[in-house]
């Protein structure tokens, strides 16, 4: 469910290069994501940190009972009551 909602995020990221000599020109964004953006040295740089980026605000989403919204069809729910970890 997680990997899902990550790559389909990612498959609506959009990237742009700066313009100023910046050490971390590639910047990348998810626009359904509010606050959700990266950058990096290189493209690749900038798409493993967007990906570090969209699961941190999916676990503190979560752990502040707020609702993730859906990407195209993939969604994450949690359940209100505790679920016991074995």
């Amino acid at each position: 469910m997680f990997a899902e909602y990550i790559q389909a995020a990612l498959e609506r990221a959009e990237y742009e290069i700066m313009e100023d000599d910046e050490p971390e020109p590639y910047y990348g964004h998810v626009p359904e994501l509010p606050g959700v953006w990266a950058t990096g040295k290189t493209f690749e740089d900038c798409r493993k940190v967007l990906v570090s980026v969209i699961e941190g605000w999916i676990v503190l989403r979560l752990r502040l009972g707020d609702p993730i919204p859906p990407i195209g069809s993939k969604t994450i729910t949690a359940s209100p009551d505790p679920v016991g970890v074995v």
